[in-house]
């Protein structure tokens, strides 16, 4: 299990707790223009909040990737939000320093580069609308919780009960009936962070990010996630180790998120201090 780092310097380069981190991180100082940073954005750059339309960067999150992002490879922005949205609310549009910057939307369904600015997408799955049609009726009898609500994703949409009156108990009484649903329409369930988001099979962010290491080369790699969806995205970091490809597993600390602690290389407190660490990389790189 990794335990907390912390360093009386803000500046400091914090050290992974695991023997596989500390190799991983090495690579990347050593090679940075072979290296790809991966970060999940809701709860890893961008603090959780009760509406997700209200999530934005961290204000020193843009700082922070356009000074590192021309010493590596690339930086990927792996999230389940339809890209456009995550660049909206990350302001990383037209930024000086973030050509190497792409969003992986949708858990790499869709793709937008900063370089062109354009987003590349497949057709929609058929499941998505139809089971959306039926959520208002299916949360109507199971109990229409107080505070529960739908959130349009496009590829995807969520059921949220973090402002529900008992937020863990609405969860816990929707996880069935939703994944019911999804299994009639095609889909799965994803659980979150007092989310439940119904989506194709085949999409998840380990998916996404495996493809896109392979696809750019990359000889080694740094994902940062905070949720349960980002334990897809450790497992493809472990699979690029046991192939002979170096990686660090960055918690954006949770307590929500237990198991994604306990596998992490490295604990840093939230988005300051993934931003912290994004900042310390670029210094280190300078």
């Amino acid at each position: 299990m990794a335990s907390h780092t912390d360093s009386t310097d803000p500046g400091a380069l914090p050290a992974p707790t695991t023997q596989a981190g500390r190799d991983g991180l090495d690579a990347l100082l050593a090679h940075p223009g072979k290296a790809l940073i991966g970060l999940d954005f809701d709860g890893t750059l961008a603090p959780i909040v009760p509406d997700p339309e209200q999530a934005r960067a961290h204000p020193d999150a843009v700082p922070a990737l356009a000074a590192l992002a021309p010493k590596v490879a690339s930086v990927a922005v792996v999230t389940g939000r339809p890209p456009g949205v995550a660049v909206r609310h990350g302001g990383f549009a037209g930024v000086p320093g973030l050509e190497h910057l792409v969003v992986l939307g949708h858990y790499g369904a869709e793709r937008w580069e900063a370089v062109t600015g354009s987003v590349t997408a497949p057709a929609p799955h058929p499941g998505v609308a139809a089971a959306r049609a039926e959520l208002p009726g299916l949360l109507d009898r199971v109990g229409a919780w107080q505070g529960t609500w739908i959130e349009e994703k496009g590829r995807a949409v969520a059921v949220h009960t973090r402002r529900a009156s008992d937020p863990q108990a609405a969860f816990e009484a929707l996880h069935e009936p939703l994944t019911d649903l999804a299994t009639r329409h095609g889909l799965v369930v994803e659980p979150g962070r007092m989310v439940l988001e119904l989506r194709p099979p085949g999409m998840d962010k380990g998916v996404a990010l495996l493809r896109y290491a392979r696809e750019i080369g990359a000889e080694s790699v740094l994902y940062a996630g905070d949720d349960l969806g980002d334990l897809a995205a450790f497992t493809a970091v472990d699979k690029l180790r046991g192939s002979g490809t170096p990686g660090v597993l960055v918690c954006s600390g949770s307590e929500e998120v237990t198991e994604l602690r306990e596998r992490a290389d490295l604990v840093v407190d939230g988005p300051s201090g993934v931003v912290g660490l994004l900042r310390a990389l670029a210094e280190r790189l300078a």
